[in-house]
């Protein structure tokens, strides 16, 4: 498993897997989706998500980046831990006030490792990378609370991202063939 904590896969299973019909952001339609505002609107599911989010850091980051929206509850939650500053990213330039992609402390020069909710093909982070880098970031590592990409394939490797997951689909599926 990729998680420390043990019943992390079931517990977010029970709480955030819905059935139904769902369009994900890349245009797949699936039967079922991750509702990953389940686990981050529930105080404990985010800590013991933060935690587990927190280990799996690489040694030097001098910003944890939050994508909007999913990836802003865990990366505040992970920059509680272990006191990283956050610069939240957002999904296209504000048109009005600062007109800025990204809030918070200045990124460039600055090792910035993302944090998102559910990576499936990984379009917004493969969008936040590249404007994080064209303004002058170093971004090498993205790490989702639910990997729910298909195969074993890096999803993000096509802009050299390192994926690390809290949890994957294959994890989920088997903690629900448990319970």
């Amino acid at each position: 498993m990729t998680t420390t904590d043990t019943d992390l896969a079931a517990d977010i299973d029970a709480t955030c897997r819905l059935t139904g019909e769902f369009t994900l952001r890349s245009g797949q339609v699936s039967n079922e989706y991750f509702d990953k505002y389940l686990f981050e609107a529930d105080p404990q599911l985010l800590a013991r998500v933060a935690r587990e989010v927190a280990q799996l850091l690489p040694a030097e980051v001098d910003l944890l980046g939050a994508l909007e929206m999913g990836g802003i509850p865990i990366a505040t939650a992970v920059s509680q831990l272990v006191g990283i500053p956050v610069v939240f990213v957002r999904k296209k330039a504000k048109e009005y006030g600062t007109a800025k992609l990204a809030e918070g402390p200045a990124f460039a020069g600055k090792k910035v490792v993302l944090i998102e909710d559910v990576i499936t093909t990984g379009g917004a982070v493969r969008d936040a990378t590249n404007a994080l880098r064209a303004g002058g970031a170093v971004v090498e590592t993205v790490i989702c609370a639910i990997d729910r990409s298909p195969g074993e394939e890096n999803p993000l490797a096509d802009v050299g991202l390192q994926v690390r997951a809290v949890l994957t689909k294959a994890e989920l599926d088997a903690a629900r063939a448990t319970a």
